[in-house]
């Protein structure tokens, strides 16, 4: 029997108190080409059974990341998470706890938020973090609304190599706000004139290292040129392990650095969910969006943890909100917490090396095959190569092979036909040398 608790003359009730005549009027923001037409092409119905042997063959078309050789990155990274963390996130405390809004009873969850902020400030090289955003593009369209707060100014400027998927959230969310955002375009060698869109009318300028294409960049001389125009720097990144081995963007003069900690302790998933990063500088931490939690003595003396800076608004009265986010990825900023602590700061520059390592291995093979150039001066464990024709067809064919090799930027940025012939290739630490000599036999074989 269907489910409908509600008559027509119910919804026209409803439409009638909202103030818009019928239910599309409610999605008027939405591109009319993201909209469909009318019903998907699924059957009307199916019994149970049926829909989960559907559901299955459908599943059964996909191949997990640990079945294959794997070198797919562009923002999202496959790392081998301990066992201990999994065991340790199921638990019933910290799978079914709740908003901490009463310190009294939930101590062990804002511990572990602390830690998670701690680790977070020494990793980006800033001086408080906060407890975690969604992901890291929302991360980043929050790091511009900080900017032009902080500024009062509403135009920021977005580095050509900053991930796609950044770029949009970011245009989306300053689009909705009345924003101004020039988007420079795309260099995957990594050489950009970002200085030359800087004037007295920018809040921001945003710019991601490792950046999209794999090339890593010093930000201390753009630090100083965005700060003599009076705006902030924003520092993105999308693979958090490079923090183990490269300079964190906050020794480089960044007055924001946010990005993806997925990382670490978070596995691939389908895409979520992820866990954004978020930090700053003490003096910009009233304006910071999220939670942050901070560390006190109750009235023994003992230490206790509280939520801190964070109004009722932050939560309740949205309209009078510094920030509209008021929750946080609890229970990955858990397993980012618990991955970071088995590793320590020893591990973690040991597992970036290992990465780094990796990836100079398989570039250095694959700059060998015929035909296959690799655009990249420096990297960190991602890197993009050219290859002759189209790389959908060549990531296609070696898929066939049995060998995910990477993403085509095409996939990304399918509006710049000139980069159609480039692949973004991640090395981690799960790639073996087997790995890597079956990617090269199946290129040669493709090619």
């Amino acid at each position: 029997m269907r489910y409908l608790p509600l008559s027509d003359a119910d919804r026209q009730a409803m439409l009638a108190r909202v103030g818009v005549a019928d239910i599309d009027a409610l999605f008027a923001n939405v591109p009319k080409d993201k909209l469909l037409s009318g019903l998907v092409d699924l059957p009307r119905a199916k019994s149970e059974l049926a829909v989960e042997r559907e559901l299955a063959r459908f599943a059964s078309r996909n191949v997990a990341a640990g079945a294959v050789p794997f070198f797919v990155g562009a923002g999202a990274y496959k790392h081998h998470v301990p066992a201990t963390v999994d065991h340790l996130i199921q638990r019933s405390e910290f799978l079914t706890s709740y908003t901490p809004y009463q310190p009294e009873i939930a101590q062990g969850t804002l511990q572990y938020l602390y830690e998670f902020q701690t680790q977070v400030a020494m990793l980006t090289g800033m001086e408080v973090a906060n407890a975690s955003m969604y992901d890291g593009s929302t991360a980043a369209s929050e790091a511009v609304l900080m900017a032009h707060r902080q500024t009062r100014r509403h135009k920021a400027v977005l580095a050509g190599n900053l991930h796609p998927h950044y770029r949009e959230t970011i245009e989306t969310v300053s689009r909705m706000a009345g924003n101004e955002v020039v988007a420079l375009p795309p260099s995957p060698t990594g050489v950009e004139d970002i200085a030359a869109a800087i004037d007295k009318t920018v809040s921001c300028v945003v710019v991601q290292t490792p950046d999209f294409f794999g090339n890593l960049h010093d930000l201390t001389d753009l630090a100083a040129k965005v700060h003599a125009a009076g705006a902030l720097l924003i520092a993105v990144f999308t693979e958090v392990v490079s923090l183990g081995l490269v300079t964190p963007p906050g020794e480089m003069g960044a007055d924001i650095v946010v990005g993806e900690g997925q990382s670490i302790g978070n596995a691939l998933n389908f895409g979520g969910p992820y866990v954004g990063l978020f930090a700053t500088r003490q003096n910009l931490v009233r304006q910071m969006p999220g939670r942050l939690c901070g560390e006190t003595v109750d009235k023994d003396g003992r230490r206790g943890f509280v939520l801190t800076l964070s109004t009722r608004e932050q939560h309740i009265r949205r309209e009078k909100a510094t920030s509209n986010i008021c929750t946080n990825s609890g229970l990955c900023v858990l397993a980012f917490t618990i991955h970071m602590s088995l590793l320590g700061e020893a591990g973690l520059q040991r597992l970036a090396a290992t990465n780094h390592a990796n990836a100079v291995a398989l570039a250095e093979m694959l700059a060998n095959v015929p035909g296959v150039t690799v655009l990249n001066e420096t990297f960190f464990n991602e890197f993009t190569v050219k290859v002759p024709g189209k790389a959908d067809a060549v990531v296609e064919k070696l898929a066939a092979k049995g060998v995910l090799g990477g993403v085509p930027v095409s996939r990304l940025l399918p509006c710049k036909p000139e980069l159609a012939d480039l692949i973004l290739v991640a090395s981690t630490e799960v790639n073996t040398d087997e790995d890597r000599a079956a990617y090269v036999a199946a290129l040669k074989k493709v090619l």
